[in-house]
């Protein structure tokens, strides 16, 4: 059965795929200052209205490549100056990793071997060039996910739950040497660059935070 990029990366922890429909990440978890979570029956014109902000700096904000598309649950930065301090009064510590998950390159010489960067309509995520049989490493600490060939255009793909709203996605690989719902370390090799379900050998690399794509860049070493 062929399921949607967008139906795995929505699973996180112990929660799997069922039926190729999305499964919505818990909406309990703490909302840091300067975020808004989506209720049910929110536009972005009414968040922004709110929050005295305009549409398109919201958007601009949250990658969104359409200003009508938001879900119920999904957490939206509305203010500039924001803190990793939640609502809640708990401590920064326990929120950081939800927008912010620090990240290694999963193949070396990664940022020198960019051949298409993130765009938000284009390309979900980093293509990265090397050798056929390199080796594709975890980018952070994380339970693997989800292991297979069932998300068409991504080829032998892998993905790793790092938190309860984030994962990173990798695509395209030859072999693979992990196995689904097992502990990796950052820096653990997880398998080896390949061209599986495309015309080259790269890397395909993405970095999804409450099931949106965003560019993985800015949690990347420079």
């Amino acid at each position: 059965m062929t399921v949607s990029l967008i139906a795995l990366a929505a699973c996180s922890g112990n929660s799997k795929p069922t039926g190729g429909k999305a499964v919505k990440i818990s909406s309990s978890a703490a909302v840091p200052n300067g975020y808004y979570r989506v209720k049910a029956g929110d536009t972005l014109f009414r968040i922004a209205k709110r929050y005295g902000q305009s549409v398109a700096t919201l958007a601009a904000w949250n990658n969104l490549a359409d200003a009508s598309k938001i879900e119920v649950g999904q957490l939206l930065r509305v203010r500039r100056n924001t803190s990793s301090a939640a609502t809640t009064g708990q401590p920064a510590h326990a929120v950081t990793p939800v927008n912010r998950l620090a990240l290694q390159w999963p193949t070396d010489n990664g940022r020198q071997n960019i051949i298409q960067y993130y765009h938000a309509t284009r390309n979900k995520g980093l293509n990265i060039g090397g050798m056929l049989g390199q080796n594709i490493k975890a980018a952070a600490a994380g339970k693997v996910l989800y292991v297979g060939e069932g998300v068409r255009g991504y080829g032998k793909l892998i993905l790793i739950s790092h938190n309860s709203n984030t994962i990173t996605a990798y695509a395209h690989n030859d072999s693979i040497l992990v196995r689904e719902d097992q502990q990796v370390q950052a820096g653990q090799v997880i398998a080896t660059m390949g061209n599986s379900d495309t015309d080259s050998v790269k890397l395909h690399f993405e970095v999804r935070i409450n099931g949106k794509a965003v560019d993985p860049m800015p949690h990347l070493p420079n």
